[in-house]
């Protein structure tokens, strides 16, 4: 069996879930490379298509599955206060 982690949402706090440790890793590794650390940030498709060349074609053959595995990282992260959402339309996200 996987080895699972914990994630937060931002948008039910308190709340965790557990999760694939080794896609959230590759995940987490494609946002360090793909945000930038100021606004104005990326949206939830740029970020998730900025992503995509960073991860690996074991765990996300052709991009598969990957634009949940960046909302779970996006809102745990913020949960944790590492990312900065924008009060933007589109919302963007950033680098805290």
């Amino acid at each position: 069996m996987s080895e699972m982690i914990e994630v937060e949402n931002v948008n039910t706090p308190g709340k965790t879930s557990r999760v694939n440790a080794a896609k959230y890793a590759n995940m987490l590794q494609a946002f360090e490379k793909a945000l930038p650390t100021t606004a104005p940030g990326l949206t939830q498709s740029e970020t998730r298509e900025a992503a995509k060349p960073h991860l690996s074609e074991e765990l996300f053959p052709g991009g598969k599955t990957c634009g949940w595995w960046a909302k779970t990282v996006q809102l745990d992260l913020e949960a944790k206060g590492k990312l900065v959402r924008e009060a933007a339309k589109p919302l963007r996200w950033h680098w805290k």
